[in-house]
């Protein structure tokens, strides 16, 4: 049995509130009145922008360069002011750090804060009373912060706590920060690299989350960006789920039995939802080529009036629906006298696609699919 934790319903469509309130709610008065400066890829910024504005703290987020559109736009809106600066988390880190010192704010840190972790852990509380025979929790990783407060709670909150739960992490294989920790028994700075999960695309685990994951976790493992994507498709698609790309990694570690829970009640924590909408499109077209459903063909047809309309006949005859055609005399390696089409369609699947190249070789077409 599979059980989705779904932390995109949130407000700011993430997990990432419940620490941050947290942490502002410990605030005294003098700390009010200074604010607070974070450093975040963009959902720790929308939480501690919203839940600022909300108790009347003035907020400066520091974000990466390269953070997407709807991730700055929303933080914004909530009210905080928005400094991008660096090409990745650490180096907008190093700019809140800077802020904190020479402009006296107060820093939140994203995932390496004590009432941080403890807002986080609110999901394994939850867990508990939701589901009373758990088994299982999957999480995704970056800094440790939720893996570590969720962990810490189901195996310690008395009376209720069930050590028994396994407590699996799962990071972006492009920066498996954590696992290069636990490895080496200390935080490691990883070099820096692109993926579609930047919510867990942390560089460097944090030392007080490393400590519960220590103590507390049972397994970590990682999840690459085709079988993130793979995940996001399947959550829309089958579930009606927005996932972002670090949100869908616990989803992306099941389906690829990443670890063996099969038969067991696991939980899985869908971190957030804020995908920017350029990159959806973008997965759900990838996954429609992987899974055969929409395909490209070059096809050589004669250069003379009709031929196209031949070929879109069979097309026709076999129920695929062109979404694209692109018709070209010159490149493609056509030859004098003739045209190559590069003709894109929607499909039923794989075997779809297979009739459907039989019936245009049949025809006297000599197809070439493209991938």
């Amino acid at each position: 049995m599979l059980y989705l934790k779904l932390e995109n319903m949130n407000v700011t469509g993430c997990f990432k509130e419940r620490g941050a309130l947290n942490r502002l709610l410990l605030l005294n008065a003098e700390e009010r009145a200074r604010g607070v400066v974070t450093a975040s890829a963009g959902n720790h910024a929308q939480a501690v922008a919203y839940h600022a504005s909300r108790i009347g703290v003035r907020a400066e987020i520091c974000m990466p360069i390269y953070t997407p559109l709807v991730k700055v736009t929303a933080t914004r809106a909530w009210g905080a002011k928005v400094i991008l600066y660096g090409n990745n988390f650490d180096e907008s880190l190093e700019e809140a750090r800077r802020k904190e010192r020479d402009e006296k704010l107060v820093f939140v840190h994203a995932f390496d804060d004590d009432a941080v972790i403890a807002g986080q852990g609110v999901i394994g509380l939850e867990l508990l009373e939701q589901i009373p025979d758990l088994e299982a929790v999957v999480t995704p990783v970056g800094g440790g912060g939720l893996i570590g407060g969720v962990a810490c709670a189901l195996k310690e909150s008395k009376p209720v706590s069930r050590p028994g739960v396994r407590v699996i992490g799962v990071q972006t294989a492009a920066l498996p920060s954590m696992q290069a920790a636990l490895k080496a028994h200390h935080p490691v700075l990883l070099p820096a690299a692109p993926t579609i999960a930047d919510g867990i695309a942390v560089r460097q685990a944090g030392e007080r989350t490393l400590a519960l994951v220590e103590k507390y976790v049972d397994e970590m493992v990682t999840v690459d960006d085709e079988e993130i994507a793979a995940a996001i498709l399947r959550l829309l698609e089958r579930q009606k789920v927005l996932a972002e790309g670090a949100g869908a990694a616990g989803v992306a570690a099941v389906l690829q039995r990443k670890t063996s829970l099969q038969g067991r009640r696991i939980a899985v924590v869908i971190g957030g939802g804020n995908i920017d909408v350029t990159l959806l499109s973008r997965i759900i077209e990838r996954g429609l080529v992987k899974d055969g459903r929409l395909v490209r063909m070059r096809i050589p047809v004669p250069d003379h009036p009709g031929a196209l309309q031949h070929l879109t006949a069979v097309i026709a005859a076999e129920h695929a629906n062109i979404v694209q055609v692109v018709h070209d005399r010159a490149y493609f390696g056509a030859h004098l006298g003739e045209g190559v089409v590069d003709i894109t369609m929607e499909t039923r699947g794989p075997e779809h696609v297979q009739e459907l190249t039989s019936k245009l070789r049949q025809a006297g077409y000599p197809l070439e699919q493209v991938r």
